[in-house]
């Protein structure tokens, strides 16, 4: 997928998923999909793949993961924060990601709550086995949005390393 806006790729990530792209401090990252599904796939892959190569993670261990939010973006930082947090809490690195669900009701008369359902496939994350790359702090709502074009969905967002 092309870049049609003016950030600059400034290294590849993983063919067709996700590009890292120019910031001063820390990682901005867009993510591409075909679908909503897969783009918070290639979205979460996007922030372990900043943290160690995912290709080289065995698949041991799968993690539900739910997340909820008001509208895409706080959904997509709902969710980043999640995967980030199994991270911290249980030191599971994810080389796959899978979406089985993304859902819309209505809270309320002018509300909806929008959920996402997905697993993570990963190992525990061991720096004698898995090479580190930088640690990431926290995920930011700064430079945050979602879009849809002709060639599918693309997701802008800022990890703070």
């Amino acid at each position: 997928m092309s870049n049609s806006f003016s950030e600059k790729i400034v290294e590849h990530g993983i063919p067709g998923k996700f590009d890292y792209l120019e910031h001063t401090a820390d990682i901005y990252i867009v993510a591409y999909g075909s679908d909503l599904l897969t783009l918070y796939e290639n979205a979460g892959l996007a922030l372990f793949e900043s943290m160690t190569n995912t290709a080289d993670l065995e698949k041991k261990i799968k993690k539900e993961i739910a997340s909820e939010g008001f509208d895409l973006e706080s959904l997509l930082y709902k969710w980043l924060e999640d995967l980030l947090m199994l991270y911290y809490s249980e030191n599971i690195m994810c080389g796959e990601i899978k979406v089985h669900e993304l859902s819309i009701k209505r809270s309320d008369e002018n509300e909806a709550l929008y959920m996402i359902k997905g697993e993570c496939i990963g190992d525990i994350f061991d720096p004698e086995k898995y090479e580190p790359k930088v640690e990431i702090k926290a995920v930011t709502y700064h430079m945050m949005r979602i879009l849809k074009d002709e060639e599918g969905w693309r997701a802008y967002f800022v990890l703070d390393i």
